[in-house]
């Protein structure tokens, strides 16, 4: 399955499946083929993935400051700030805009 970012405010935002229920967990959500982030709702959404990408660029530093150190990070090689930064602009756009980010419809 594909997730497909949408809002009136912004271009779609793509993501496979894995990526997209990464930023669901993220923001709180459950992967479900649709739904909805409210206007209301974005700020919490985009402090949650600001958090994450803190957290996993933290882990990444320490992963590279100790090599011999075993340190499972969740997802691929892409940092979590690559893959998030389309999904945070898109929310950012958003919320300026007045606009709710569906998904599935």
């Amino acid at each position: 399955m594909i997730y497909k970012f949408k809002s009136q405010a912004a271009a779609d935002v793509i993501m496979l499946q894995a990526n997209g229920e990464q930023m669901l967990a993220i923001v709180g959500r459950k992967p479900t083929s649709q739904g909805i982030i409210t206007v209301a709702q974005i700020p919490a959404a985009i402090a949650a993935l600001e958090a994450a990408i803190v957290v996993h660029e933290a882990v990444e530093a320490r992963r590279r400051a100790n090599p011999g150190l075993q340190i499972e990070v969740e997802g691929d090689s892409v940092l979590l700030r690559q893959r998030a930064a389309p999904f945070i602009n898109l929310l950012k756009t958003s919320a300026q805009a007045g606009k709710d980010v569906v998904w599935g419809v």
